[in-house]
């Protein structure tokens, strides 16, 4: 569940922000050539159902991206490993009351009635980050990383649509341009 809400961060009609953008010092992408993705070790209870599948998706979404860039996608001796981090957290959404909407007009009680303004629970929602570490293979050092913001909608059968709006979002802060 926690993919499909973190993927359904990369809607198209949302305002998905790219921060935390980083490239090592003296650091040339191009001339890399080759990427696969680190191997995925979570098990049991702490991935939900449907979360390997869920994952391949936004993994499809990455290699799109880099092939785009000129890069090939192989499991033997890549140049760059790809790390992915997720993060969802729960939010409320909440508005302040006012006298005109939600005091004045409603008022029936004794003189020494007194109104307070408060907040108020209007809603909730999902917001999440997708976090992507670029690793030098030989080096195992960082090269480039970029996280990629949005709050979560709720509608999962998008998946992938979702997922290559998003990173495509998050590639075009990438220093290699699509070939």
């Amino acid at each position: 569940m926690l993919v499909v809400v973190l993927l359904g961060l990369l809607s198209a009609c949302s305002s998905v922000k790219v921060t935390h953008i980083f490239t090592a010092p003296n650091t040339n992408l191009a001339n890399y050539k080759t990427f696969d993705f680190y191997q995925l070790k979570a098990s049991g209870d702490t991935i939900s159902k449907g979360f390997t599948d869920r994952m391949e998706v936004l993994k499809s979404a990455i290699a799109f991206e880099m092939i785009r860039r000129g890069y090939q996608q192989t499991s033997n001796h890549p140049q760059l490993l790809i790390n992915i981090g997720l993060q969802v957290s729960s939010q409320t959404q909440t508005r302040v009351t006012d006298w005109q909407t939600d005091g004045a007009y409603r008022y029936m009680g004794q003189r020494n009635y007194s109104w307070k303004s408060e907040e108020v629970v209007v809603g909730t929602y999902k917001q999440g980050a997708v976090t992507l570490h670029l690793v030098d293979a030989t080096q195992n050092t960082l090269v480039w990383k970029a996280t990629v913001h949005d709050v979560l909608p709720s509608n999962v059968l998008k998946l992938s649509e979702l997922a290559q709006t998003g990173m495509k979002v998050l590639f075009e802060k990438f220093p290699v341009p699509v070939q």
